[in-house]
């Protein structure tokens, strides 16, 4: 082994300049490994892209549709109906929207978006992107699929539409019998009106509240015809009351929902999370999510479906056992991180890596 002491000038040098490297070596990998451990924000299904918003049209009083192209006039992959993208917006949210265009047009997507006064900012920050800008998106994926049926019953609430659009066209353009029931609360509030009229192979029942009354899934479920399955997206009281409504009439039914909110806490019980990179205890309480909790000392914690499937609120579990409620996780996966937006203590305190 050469040392220092019986070395040339240049060899000395070469030796002190391969100490000096090892150690920022060793060290920056101490410092930034708490860092590099931390689960990233899943971008591990479908594409992330930026792309540029080429227009933005209003589809009612608080709804815009934004298409969305390639900068540089590329193809966009390929989609089927009941895909979304996630949208990364400026300020740092993230929100999930339907592809409610043309799947065989790869030029381009299409969403729509309906502003929520009230809600946390995602929609009304939606609003205020214009015609030009170029934002960052992932997907497109698909959590809800459209199954090989012999024919569907679609029932749109609102906004709701958006999902189920696709789902219409491509029932029309392959001659599959469908039937879409789409609620709302007038006429003017409910978007794409215009285009459904554009598949008339199909039975469209438009019932807003201020002409028909509060919707009655009770009376719309059983008109399914034998065999259908049945898509459903709007408020969750109309799917809740859908899904008990099935489990009567037929238990052995094809439902399928997608939901605006989150899922509610089912057999919830109380239990802490304790913050390891804060030193912050947060008290869960039975009925509500670890997530939202946790949100309450940490505003910033960044979250997207609330529903499991999306993974942006991934945390990696340092202590304690989880009672995993997720629907994107593998076993793997489970041993280490998870969803804080629905999944809770299997018993004792957690500690997770915030």
């Amino acid at each position: 082994m050469m040392t220092t002491e019986n070395a040339s000038p240049t060899a000395t040098l070469k030796l002190i300049s391969a100490g000096i490297t090892a150690y920022q070596s060793v060290f920056v990998k101490s410092r930034l490994a708490p860092l590099l451990s931390r689960p990233k924000p899943v971008r591990n299904s479908g594409f992330e892209m930026a792309l540029t918003i080429e227009s933005v049209t209003a589809q009612g009083p608080d709804v815009i549709s934004l298409e969305l192209v390639d900068p540089d006039g590329g193809q966009l992959p390929s989609w089927i109906p009941g895909a979304h993208l996630d949208i990364l917006l400026p300020s740092g949210k993230q929100r999930q929207y339907s592809l409610c265009g043309d799947p065989a047009d790869r030029t381009r997507y299409r969403i729509a978006v309906r502003r929520i006064a009230d809600g946390l900012g995602g929609s009304r920050e939606m609003h205020e992107l214009t015609a030009g800008r170029t934002i960052d998106v992932v997907g497109p994926r698909n959590a809800f699929p459209l199954i090989a049926a012999e024919s569907y019953l679609f029932i749109a609430g609102g906004i709701g539409i958006t999902p189920i659009l696709p789902m219409v066209r491509q029932c029309h353009e392959r001659g599959i019998p469908w039937k879409l029931v789409y609620l709302g609360r007038s006429r003017e509030t409910m978007p794409f009106l215009d285009e459904l009229a554009q598949y008339p192979s199909g039975q469209v029942e438009i019932r807003p509240d201020d002409e028909f009354g509060l919707p009655d899934v009770t009376h719309i479920i059983p008109t399914a015809a034998q065999g259908s399955a049945i898509y459903m997206c709007g408020p969750t009281p109309l799917m809740a009351t859908a899904r008990g409504l099935m489990r009567e009439i037929n238990p052995s039914g094809s439902l399928h929902t997608e939901r605006f909110s989150a899922l509610p806490v089912v057999g919830g019980k109380a239990f802490e999370v304790r913050l390891a990179a804060s030193g912050i205890t947060v008290q869960v309480a039975a009925d509500e999510t670890a997530l939202a909790a946790i949100r309450r000392e940490v505003p910033g914690v960044a979250y997207s479906c609330q529903q499991g499937f999306c993974g942006t609120c991934r945390v990696r579990v340092c202590g304690g056992k989880v009672d995993h409620r997720d629907r994107l996780l593998t076993p793997g996966e489970r041993a280490e991180t998870m969803l804080t937006c629905v999944s809770r203590s299997a018993g004792g305190p957690l500690v997770v890596d915030l």
